[in-house]
């Protein structure tokens, strides 16, 4: 009656176990998404804007650590906190003020800085409508089986978004914008989240298919900031991004927090504002959206019982005597050195009167400046010869006369 019990019990276990591995399976590869892209904007520069670059580079530390490389992130700033000189710490943008995490690091990659940062190029990048001059690391490389994070950050009002207090995008825009990136096969999915004032108004144009849309505030708000800093004299972040960062901290690669959770950050008890969200062009339920769906990049693994040989087996070449003599190459020396056309030529010894002296010199002058080594002329007693400096060593000539007369012929 035991051993029945327990079997009963052993085989109610395995039936659970096989049911919740089938939904963990089918839920992870529900997305049907191949690939992971993140574009992060920072639209502000100053130094009061300080929060805002914080709050970008927070959620570029988030979607690194959990594993979407640089190669796949496009990061906008329109303005460098890291190195203005108001910055008491050179090199650091905090996101708290008891200064512990730096969120620049030590391995950030900015694509687009500065002047750089501009509604054109957003709108270029999302479309793909580049240069070809552009370097692969200012593109956004996506395809049909892309999800892509779009976070957005800056000063807002209903239904535009301003860069760099110099130009602005709309909400109109912004929805045709996506609808070219559905229409060219850009995206599977696409998250959109912005954190600016009335930050709802800019999704309320959107109607391209799976897309869903975040925002700190609904029309009408403002977007507070958050952490001042009495040292540097601003905010360190926006409330909303600072909630989302402390919500993504938790968050690992094998985590199975979906989008209703990421919902319910920063309600407005915290934030003042209310934050809003749209699911309606979104196809999946949000329940069955995994956070790491966007915020990671986890590569999808598919378990086959079949055995696969990956490696066909190595096979050995043996060496014929024939073979052997074929591949040994004969190898000589190249002639370095100018006199070596030399020392194969007849060595002729002059012996001269005096009396000859006058012309021969001329003419054993004009020879000479065949050899390609210095020989002078000189005068022994009755005779003339022609003094060759010692190369014996050079020559690899042995037992060579000191005196000797060089003209080749």
């Amino acid at each position: 009656m035991k051993i029945l019990t327990l079997f009963s019990l052993f085989a109610t276990y395995s039936s659970g176990n096989s049911i919740n591995i089938e939904e963990n399976v089918g839920q992870f590869f529900s997305s049907g998404h191949t690939n992971n892209w993140a574009v992060l904007v920072c639209t502000s520069r100053f130094w009061f804007n300080y929060r805002h670059v914080a709050n970008t580079l927070s959620v570029y530390r988030s979607v690194k650590r959990l594993g979407i490389p640089d190669s796949h992130i496009v990061l906008m700033l329109a303005d460098d906190m890291a190195c203005n000189h108001r910055n008491p710490k050179p090199a650091t943008v905090f996101s708290h003020k008891n200064m512990e995490l730096n969120v620049y690091g030590d391995d950030v990659e900015v694509d687009y800085r500065g002047y750089e940062v501009t509604v054109e190029n957003f709108l270029r990048v999302l479309t793909g409508r580049l240069p070809p001059s552009t370097p692969r690391s200012k593109r956004l490389l996506s395809d049909d089986r892309s999800n892509i994070l779009i976070y957005l950050t800056g000063h807002g009002g209903n239904g535009f978004l301003k860069f760099q207090d110099s130009e602005e995008i709309s909400n109109v825009e912004l929805a045709d914008a996506f609808e070219q990136m559905w229409q060219k096969r850009r995206y599977n999915e696409l998250l959109f989240i912005i954190d600016t004032c009335q930050g709802a108004s800019m999704y309320e144009r959107f109607y391209s298919p799976n897309l869903m849309a975040l925002a700190s505030s609904q029309v009408g708000e403002d977007s507070l900031s958050h952490q001042p800093d009495l040292a540097i004299g601003v905010h360190l972040m926006d409330r909303y991004t600072f909630y989302l960062l402390e919500f993504l901290e938790d968050i690992h690669p094998a985590s199975k927090s979906n989008m209703n959770d990421l919902f319910k950050v920063c309600p407005k008890s915290q934030c003042v504002s209310t934050p809003g969200h749209r699911t309606d062009l979104f196809l999946r339920d949000p329940g069955s959206v995994l956070i790491t769906d966007f915020f990671g990049s986890v590569r999808k693994i598919e378990i086959t019982m079949e055995t696969i040989n990956l490696t066909d087996p190595i096979q050995q070449v043996e060496l014929s005597p024939v073979n052997e003599e074929l591949q040994i190459e004969k190898y000589s020396y190249a002639d370095q050195l100018p006199v070596s056309e030399i020392i194969h030529q007849r060595v002729h010894t002059f012996v001269l009167n005096l009396d000859t002296e006058q012309k021969v010199i001329g003419n054993i002058q004009q020879q000479m400046s065949l050899c390609r080594f210095h020989v002078e002329p000189t005068f022994t007693n009755e005779h003339l010869f022609l003094l060759i400096p010692p190369f014996e060593r050079v020559l690899g000539i042995q037992n060579t006369p000191s005196v000797l007369g060089c003209i080749p012929l």
